[in-house]
């Protein structure tokens, strides 16, 4: 057997792939230090902060119109 092979998923069990996929991450908590965790959550939150401040409001805009005229129909 290729040392790859044993490493490729196959088709049959999608939950072979998970645990695989676990497998991994788990290394990864293992092998990081602080300093690389705090590294990479500050960089998920510079990502994240202005996609929240664009599409949030974006996101409010379209749906809260809708509902206030459907509660003043009711009213």
């Amino acid at each position: 057997m290729d040392a790859r092979k044993q490493y490729m998923p196959g088709l049959a069990c999608g939950a072979q792939v998970c645990r695989f996929w676990s497998a991994h991450v788990d290394a990864l908590e293992r092998h990081l230090s602080a300093k690389a965790w705090a590294l990479s959550a500050v960089t998920v939150v510079l990502i994240a902060y202005p996609i929240a401040r664009i599409v949030i409001p974006v996101v409010l805009n379209v749906i809260v119109p809708h509902v206030v005229r459907n509660v003043l129909n009711v009213i």
